[in-house]
C-alpha cells in the first residue's frame, strides 16, 4: 500500500518510514498539512497517517478538506497524537479520523493499527464491487447483457431533456426478429433464446458511439436511441444493422420471407420542428416499424412526425417547457429558443400558431420582440401569451403595454394553460 505519513517532526518521521517500509509498505511523506493536501491531488494514496499537532493546518482540519476533496472515495486516516482526552478523540472521528495512534508509537500496534485498515479498506472494496454487481444486475437483460426496459425509459428520459435543450436531433430504432413465434415453436425456446442472443450481440457490435443506448425492449424487440442523429443519419445505422442480422444466416426454415433471421426495423426522428414527447417519439417508430412489416419484413421505414400547428416559445426555464410539452401532449411542435434576434427569425420562418415569452429572459429585449412581431405582416396576427414570476397585477400591466394577448403566471399549471392557451391552438 501507498501511506501518506503526513508528520512535522523529522524523527517521528524517520522512525514511522522505517516502520512502515519494514511491513513492506510505500511511505510518502508529507511535512504539513498544505503539502499533504498537494500529494493527495496528484498520487492515489490507499491510506493517511496524519499528526494532529501541526503548525498551519492542523491533522483535523487538513482532514476535512481531504474528506472533501475525494468525495465518495473512502480511504483509512489514523490520527497520531499525544493527547488522550475524550474531546480530543471525539473531534477527531467526527473531522473524518478512522482511528487513533497515542505517542510514543509502538511499532507492533501500528503495525495492528495498518493491518486493521487493510481489511476495512478490503471488505469496503468487496461490498462496493457487489453493490455495483447489484446495479448492474437491476439494469440489464438476464439472456442478452443488454439495458433492460426500465433501464432504457430511465435512460431515454435523461437524454430527451438534454436534446430538448440543445435542439439537436434524436432518433429511436425498434427493431423486431422477423416471424420469431415460428422460430421459436419450431427450433425450441433454447435455440430461440441463442437466437435473440445473436441478434443482440450483432445490434451490440453495429454501434461505435458511446452515447449510442441499445435496451431489449420486449421478447424478441430492441430498441435503440440515437443522439444528435438525423434520418439520413438513422436510416443508415437501420439498413447497417439490417444486413448485419441477416450476415449471421441464422437459419429460418419457417420464415415465408427468407430462409435466414432477418429483422425489420422502423425509426422515428425529432428536431427542433417536429415532435415534443418521447413517448411520441417511440410511438412513431412503432407505427414505422409496423410498415415495415407490412410492406414484406427485412426492411427499414421511417416516420417524421410533423405536427400541424406549432408553437414558439422564448425561454430557458426547464419546469416550464416540460409543462407546456406536456400541455400540448404531442399535438404540435415546440421549437425554443432563448435569443431576441432568432426569436423574429423563427416567427418569420416557422409562422407559428402562437408564441409564448418569459418577459425577464436574461440578455432578452422582449419589448423589442414584441414590436417585430407587430411590425411585420407574416408575424402581426401570431397570438402572443407572456409568462413571469412576477405578480399577477405586474403581469397584468407589462402585458397590455406589450399588447400581449394573455398571460401566464410561473410556475405554470395544467387548469391556467388550458384557460388561458388552448383557445389559441383550437
Amino acid at each position: 500500500m501507498k501511506i501518506l505519513l503526513v508528520e512535522d517532526s523529522a524523527t517521528l518521521r524517520h522512525a514511522m518510514c522505517g516502520y512502515i517500509r519494514a511491513d513492506n509498505h510505500e511511505p510518502i511523506v508529507a511535512k504539513s498539512g498544505e503539502e499533504a493536501l498537494q500529494i493527495i491531488d496528484n498520487i492515489q494514496v490507499d491510506m493517511v497517517i496524519m499528526d494532529v499537532e501541526m503548525p498551519g493546518l492542523d491533522g483535523f482540519e487538513t482532514t476535512r478538506l481531504i474528506r472533501e476533496w475525494l468525495d465518495e472515495r473512502w480511504i483509512p486516516i489514523i490520527f497520531v497524537t499525544g493527547r488522550s482526552e475524550d474531546n480530543s478523540l471525539q473531534e477527531g472521528i467526527e473531522a473524518g479520523g478512522d482511528d487513533y495512534l497515542i505517542k510514543p508509537i509502538s511499532r507492533v500496534i501500528l503495525r495492528a493499527k495498518i493491518r486493521a485498515m487493510e481489511r476495512i479498506t478490503t471488505m469496503r472494496d468487496q461490498l462496493n464491487e457487489l453493490n455495483r454487481d447489484l446495479v448492474n444486475i437491476s439494469q440489464r437483460d438476464g439472456l442478452t447483457n443488454l439495458y433492460n426496459r426500465r433501464t432504457f425509459d430511465e435512460k431515454a428520459v435523461a437524454q430527451w431533456r438534454l436534446t430538448t435543450r440543445t435542439q439537436q436531433p434524436l432518433s429511436v430504432l425498434l427493431i423486431d426478429i422477423d416471424h420469431f413465434k415460428q422460430y421459436n415453436d419450431f427450433y425450441g425456446h433454447q435455440a430461440g433464446d441463442v437466437c435473440i442472443k445473436a441478434v443482440a450481440q450483432s445490434l451490440t457490435d453495429s454501434l461505435n458511439r458511446p452515447t449510442d443506448l441499445l435496451a431489449r425492449y420486449g421478447g424478441e424487440e430492441f430498441i435503440i436511441l440515437l443522439p444528435d442523429t438525423p434520418a439520413s443519419g438513422a436510416v443508415h445505422v437501420g439498413e447497417h444493422l439490417r444486413k448485419s442480422v441477416e450476415a449471421l444466416r441464422i437459419h429460418h426454415k419457417k420464415s415465408p420471407n427468407n430462409k435466414w433471421v432477418t429483422v425489420s426495423v422502423g425509426i422515428s426522428v425529432s428536431n427542433r420542428f417536429s415532435g415534443n414527447s418521447l413517448s411520441n417519439l417511440i410511438s412513431l417508430a412503432d407505427q414505422a416499424l409496423y410498415q415495415s412489416k407490412g410492406h414484406g419484413r427485412n426492411r427499414v421505414s421511417t416516420k417524421v412526425h410533423l405536427p400541424e400547428k406549432a408553437v414558439l416559445v422564448v425561454d430557458t426555464d426547464q419546469q416550464a417547457l416540460e409543462t407546456i410539452s406536456q400541455c400540448l401532449r404531442g399535438n404540435c411542435s415546440v421549437v425554443t429558443t432563448d435569443n431576441t434576434e432568432e426569436c423574429l427569425q423563427l416567427a418569420e420562418k416557422i409562422s407559428p400558431d402562437l408564441v409564448m415569452m418569459d418577459t425577464f429572459l436574461p440578455g432578452l429585449d422582449s419589448y423589442t420582440i414584441c414590436q417585430g412581431l407587430r411590425s411585420k405582416e407574416n408575424t402581426l396576427n401570431i397570438p402572443l401569451v407572456l409568462m413571469s414570476d412576477c405578480t399577477e397585477a405586474q403581469l397584468k400591466k407589462i402585458s397590455r403595454e406589450m399588447n400581449a394577448d394573455a398571460y401566464l403566471q410561473k410556475p405554470i399549471d395544467d387548469t391556467q394553460f388550458n384557460c388561458k392557451v388552448s383557445r389559441f391552438m383550437h
